[in-house]
């Protein structure tokens, strides 16, 4: 069945539909990742959001539930290259054509990704549509496109109640924006007994739990949409409880703190982006997924100081608070998909809350 994916800008590409059959409108984003596609559609961060995977071929290991990072997958579409329709590993157990289709993902194949992706790279993130309309009016959809926005998805990610993993090492209240289970995972094999908290839970009821450390996840959409959840995040700042935050937790953190935050051009999505160490001096790779970035050109270095930059760009990767127990990186140094350059943050965030365990 044709299908086709329109941007806002005019721009129209024709391909085949895959996974479910039917119209959505959402931000057209691209995933430079080589692998790790399951792994991608399972992060809450890219609710409401259509994710275009730079590498040409995808699906060629099928689906294997044990590497997804959450319950579902999250996107509102899904565009490749090409998709293969027979994949080969001894731990697959379906097709991402069967797994788009049953989450109800609509998605486009068969269109050319790179000259999509260089188009977002020079005009910047856009919205789009993918229909299977052949007569669509292009007059009548671009408006369409122009209104949508992304808004708090925050509260369509986040769990429905509070959940323990239990642990005989420090207790650790993670909140959840939209977390990939990988952020609790790398906790529990340190030891930690964590507890995730529905992202609106008031820092009172956080608190009064009395835990050694307070981890802030990942998740979708524009920080400053999440206005309830700064003003409890605020309140966790005044306390002396240890904090670690990681993406949207990193630029709530900043916006709770006095900061600022701004929209990236077209965003950074994929596991090779290099980040510097700015007390070290080294570079470690990392797996990245957010369109918004802290901004440090305004920074009160009596609130925070830049930790690390990202070697491409320049942009802010990282914030040590002054005078607080409290740090935040922008990237994902629980990758999954990613390199695990960085996994020895969480190392430090044991040793703040005064552990000495490492994962080994």
């Amino acid at each position: 069945m044709k299908a086709f994916l329109i941007l806002e800008d005019g721009h129209i590409f024709k391909g085949t539909s895959i996974g479910a059959v039917r119209e959505v409108v959402s931000e057209i984003v691209f995933n430079t990742s080589m692998t790790g596609y399951l792994e991608v559609l399972t992060d809450p961060s890219y609710a409401g959001q259509a994710v275009v995977m730079t590498y040409p071929l995808i699906g060629n290991y099928g689906i294997c539930f044990d590497d997804m990072e959450s319950r579902k997958p999250w996107p509102a579409g899904y565009i490749v290259r090409e998709l293969s329709r027979m994949p080969s590993n001894f731990r697959c157990e379906g097709t991402i054509q069967d797994f788009l289709s049953k989450h109800d993902i609509p998605g486009i194949a068969g269109i050319d990704t790179r000259a999509l992706t260089k188009l977002l790279r020079t005009k910047g993130t856009m919205n789009g549509m993918i229909t299977t309309n052949e007569n669509f009016v292009l007059e009548d959809v671009l408006p369409r496109l122009k209104e949508y926005k992304v808004g708090n998805v925050v509260k369509k990610v986040t769990c429905a109640q509070k959940k323990v993993l239990p642990g005989k090492g420090e207790r650790v209240a993670l909140l959840d924006f939209g977390a990939k289970d990988n952020i609790a995972r790398s906790l529990v094999q340190r030891g930690c007994e964590v507890t995730i908290y529905p992202a609106y839970t008031p820092a009172e009821e956080i608190l009064a739990a009395k835990p050694n450390g307070i981890m802030l996840s990942n998740g979708p959409g524009d920080p400053k949409s999440c206005g309830e959840i700064i003003t409890e995040l605020k309140k966790l700042y005044e306390s002396d409880v240890p904090i670690f935050a990681i993406c949207l937790g990193h630029q709530l953190m900043a916006l709770a703190a006095g900061a600022d935050t701004h929209k990236l051009k077209y965003g950074h999505r994929g596991g090779n982006h290099p980040v510097k160490d700015l007390e070290t001096g080294k570079v470690y790779i990392s797996s990245q997924n957010h369109g918004y970035v802290v901004d440090t050109a305004h920074l009160d270095e009596k609130v925070a100081v830049p930790a690390f930059i990202n070697v491409n760009d320049g942009t802010n990767e990282g914030l040590k608070y002054t005078g607080k127990n409290i740090f935040t990186v922008q990237f994902h140094p629980e990758a999954c998909p990613g390199p695990l350059d960085s996994a020895f943050l969480f190392d430090r965030f044991i040793k703040m809350m005064g552990g000495d365990r490492v994962c080994h």
